[in-house]
Formats: C-alpha cells, structure tokens, sequence
C-alpha cells in the first residue's frame, strides 16, 4: 500500500493559533494554507466517535470527567472553544462524522489518529475504520489512520484493510520494521526529538514515508527536511510551510 504524505500537516488542526480538534482547527489551518490536517479519534461512554485528544474532559472543554465514562449527548452541550480564546466560545466537540464532511467539502487532507481509551483499543479502531471507509468516497484517495496502539491498528485493518495505516511511536524501536511489516503499515511516525539522519535513511530506504511530530521551529524542521524527512506535523504548520521542500 501506497501513501504519499504531504511535505507539511496541521496538529489537531492548527493548534497554535486555534482550539484543538475542533471545526474551527480545522477550518484555521486550511486558511493558513495547509492541505492536510491531524486530529484524534475517540469515543464516548455510548461508543461515538468524536474528536478529542485527552482521556479526560478537563483541559480542553468547560466540562469535567473522563470521556469513556460521558455520552456523546452530554460532551456535545460543552464549550471547546473558550478556553483557548474569547473568539472560540461556543465551539463544540465536533463528532468524527462532521469532520469527515468538513474533509470532504474543503477538500482538506487528514491523518486520522485513532487515539483509544485504555481498554478500548479493538473497539475504536474498528469503530473508525468503519466509519471512514463507509462515508468516504471512492474516487478520492483516503484519509491516513495511525496510532500509537497496535491493537487498534489491527482492528482497523480488519475492519476496512483497504485504508492506509500508519504507526505512531515516541522513540524508535530497534524491531521498527518488523513491527511496520507485521501490522502492515505503509507509513512510520515518531518524535523528532531524538531522531537522527541514519535512522531517516533507514527507515526510507525500507520504503516507508517517514512522518515526524510535533515540530513548531522553521529552523529545526529546515534540518529534518535535509534529512529526507516526508512530512512534518506542527501546531504552526504556516512556519513549516515557509520552509518545506
């Protein structure tokens, strides 16, 4: 499987400069000039997939409370706008299928991060890969999944195993390519933090894109492109656009 990822995408939207996975995220970063947009996947206590990061409610809405343990109709009614600035008040949670429809009416491209509740790996990453492959169209090429739980991976390719997958490390692991060849991957992400130009090398010439996170600095993301480093993901994807390839 195939995947070209583009030189630059947007973390959970463009997450400097608007709330996190949010509509409004999403909206922001094409209007900075990005094509394609990250954002994370989970679901409430009543199995709805929506669009959150944190296991917990507390940081990015006005509610309280873990998200496994709160239904899709009462995450709905909370403000996800207001605690990143006055100007987001109101914003909702948006559900995984309005994203899907702002994708498709924008023309935005996404990394879709199936991001579980411990102890919800299978059940989200089949639950995201179903609603993807039935409300994509066919025609268009598919959003990318990734995540940093194998087993919702696996789930995901039995799911829909035509979709693209990606997996999602911090560091590096010494069997990188056996795990990218027994999950089926056709891309590779991991921390820049401590990446090096060898391991790019490595890992590209096995084939795989090479996807680097969260990278808000021109300069650094400057050196991670001379690396051959495929694509990288910022909360200000406008400064790594200045200098992308």
């Amino acid at each position: 499987m195939t995947v070209r990822l583009p030189s630059v995408v947007g973390h959970r939207g463009a997450a400097a400069s608007a709330p996190e996975n949010t509509l409004a995220g999403l909206r922001r970063a094409l209007a900075l000039g990005v094509r394609c947009v990250e954002f994370d996947v989970k679901l409430t206590a009543d199995g709805v997939a929506i669009l959150m990061h944190d296991d917990t409610l507390d940081r990015t809405t006005d509610g309280k409370g873990r998200v496994a343990a709160t239904t899709a109709a009462a995450i709905r009614s909370l403000d996800a706008g207001a605690w990143f600035a006055p100007e987001f008040a109101g914003e909702r949670v948006p559900g995984f299928e309005a994203a899907i429809d702002l994708l498709l009416e924008t023309g935005l491209d996404a990394n879709v991060e199936i991001k579980p509740c411990a102890g919800r790996e299978t059940e989200t990453g089949a639950a995201v890969a179903r609603i993807l492959a039935a409300r994509w169209p066919r025609d268009r090429a598919p959003p990318l999944l990734s995540s940093f739980a194998e087993a919702s991976l696996v789930a995901a390719r039995a799911a829909a195993p035509a979709l693209p997958r990606g997996l999602l490390v911090k560091h590096v692991p010494a069997d990188w390519r056996a795990r990218l060849d027994r999950l089926d991957c056709a891309t590779f992400h991991c921390s820049h933090r401590e990446l090096d130009a060898a391991t790019v090398a490595a890992v590209r010439g096995a084939g795989f894109p090479m996807l680097v996170y969260t990278v808000n600095e021109a300069e650094r993301a400057r050196t991670l492109f001379g690396w051959g480093v495929d694509c990288i993901c910022s909360d200000r994807p406008e400064a790594i656009l200045a200098v992308a390839p």
